[in-house]
């Protein structure tokens, strides 16, 4: 379940101080200008759920601070309260209790959602709070703070715990910091060269390769290093898989339960190398085994391998039909290759040889090029930027009488790369627009081969009405 704790309150009361305190990240601006912060601004916490930072309420118009710009704020700050599942409500704890804080307190008991009063710059103690003043707000006890200091930081954690509920940890990295061996696995049709491109790697021949279909039956994991093109010597685990057979054409229960291993495998694997056949081009099977690697979200490298057979095709057998030189068939089945595959945006295309060692190195560093690239951070003005440009360049299509529309997004993990967008109607984004989005993130980003899901938060019926 999606939680969610936005930061509210009048300009200048702290609220991106104590953002960088709960977050633990420097991220929030801190300024003693008010309205500094204008835009929502997002990160997840290590207790689970994500903080969200918001401008200032009220804020007056002046140089820097037009009327479009307060109007905007205020409705960034509109869409945080409607999505979120825990508001803290940030009251200056060196200040009276202001006419413009029983307005916002008077909005909050409106929204009917669950609320913590904090007040903040309690530094030295609560004498000179306004707690009088807190009181007659009606939203429950205060807890005191200084998001400057860090006094009351536990107190205030536990009661956001306690309010939104605590979620299972996830495992802790290494103390070193360092991850295991890169996982690949190759996948594709029976007697593409799986094998082959496997023990090309190896050195050596330690997995079974026969010019008989279906050779591979268990999925066969072996470890190994690569030294990059950065001089560095790379840990990987390689599983090589049985041929994935299409589900109707299984004519065994150990075809069965071999197609049943090689996809267990491509779950577990960190890249998956979807290989080809070089005089088959791309079928409705290679189109299928891709759309599983896409169903699990994994990167994805293009491996089309027997080019070793269209060289010599072209130097010694008067060539391939339909194709007046080698660099002519190879133009053809890239552009087979996208049409057909269209659901793997940027996907690093490698034409390759097991049999000769073609392009293998290549191979191997695009495999590192795309572990690395899942770490990447995409930043949040620019991720908002790139969707706001998709969405005029091609504005998606009307569902009834409504177009999908969206508001902000924020990334909130790897692996694959989540992007959380905030949006009106989860329902109105089509399969088409959500695939022409995610080809428009990978190639503004420069994240090719890396899967991108998104998780749609959309308003309720009841807050869009208001």
């Amino acid at each position: 379940m999606f939680r969610s704790v936005a930061i509210v309150g009048r300009p200048n009361v702290g609220k991106s101080r104590l953002f960088n305190r709960l977050a633990r990240k420097r991220i929030s601006i801190v300024h003693d200008q008010p309205g500094v912060t204008r835009d929502v601004v997002s990160a997840e916490v290590g207790d689970g759920y994500t903080l969200m930072d918001t401008g200032g309420l009220g804020l007056k118009e002046g140089k820097s601070s037009t009327a479009a710009v307060i109007d905007a704020t205020e409705r960034q700050v509109g869409f945080a309260i409607d999505t979120a599942s825990l508001i803290l409500f940030v009251i200056d704890g060196l200040d009276n209790v202001t006419a413009l804080d029983d307005r916002i307190a008077a909005r909050l008991r409106r929204g009917g959602k669950p609320v913590i009063v904090v007040v903040n710059k309690a530094d030295f103690g609560d004498e000179k709070a306004d707690l009088d003043g807190v009181a007659r707000l009606g939203l429950g006890e205060p807890i005191c703070v200084s998001a400057e200091h860090g006094r009351g930081e536990s107190e205030l954690r536990e009661a956001i715990l306690g309010r939104i509920g605590r979620q299972q940890e996830a495992p802790a990295p290494p103390a070193d910091g360092r991850r295991g061996p890169i996982c690949i696995s190759f996948i594709g049709r029976p007697n593409v060269g799986k094998s082959s491109l496997a023990n090309r790697l190896l050195g050596s021949n330690r997995l079974i390769v026969n010019e008989v279909a279906g050779t591979t039956r268990d999925a066969v994991e072996v470890p190994f290093e690569f030294r990059g093109r950065d001089g560095k010597l790379h840990g990987f685990r390689l599983i090589d898989t049985a041929g994935i057979k299409a589900a109707t054409k299984l004519a065994s229960s150990v075809e069965y339960f071999s197609r049943l291993r090689s996809l267990d495998a491509m779950q577990r694997s960190d890249v998956v190398f979807l290989v080809l056949d070089a005089l088959d081009g791309v079928t409705q099977q290679d189109k299928a085994i891709a759309g599983e690697a896409i169903k699990d979200r994994k990167p994805i490298a293009i491996v089309v391998n027997k080019w070793d057979l269209v060289h010599e095709a072209f130097r010694r057998d008067g060539g391939i039909p339909g194709a007046k030189s080698e660099r002519d068939y190879r133009e053809k089945y890239e552009k087979a290759v996208f049409e057909r595959l269209f659901f793997t945006p940027g996907a690093p295309l490698i034409f390759a040889s097991a049999a000769s060692g073609y392009e293998v190195d290549r191979m191997m560093n695009a495999a590192v090029k795309l572990y690395r690239t899942m770490d990447k951070r995409l930043p949040t003005a620019r991720l908002n930027e790139a969707l706001e440009r998709l969405a005029n360049q091609t504005p998606p299509p009307a569902i009834g009488a409504r177009r999908f529309r969206i508001y902000y997004a924020t990334q909130t993990g790897n692996r694959p790369f989540r992007i959380r967008i905030f949006c009106n109607r989860e329902e109105s984004l089509t399969e088409s627009y959500r695939r022409y989005l995610e080809a428009g993130l990978v190639k503004e980003f420069g994240i090719n081969g890396c899967p991108v899901e998104f998780e749609l938060v959309g308003k309720t019926r009841g807050s869009e009405a208001r």
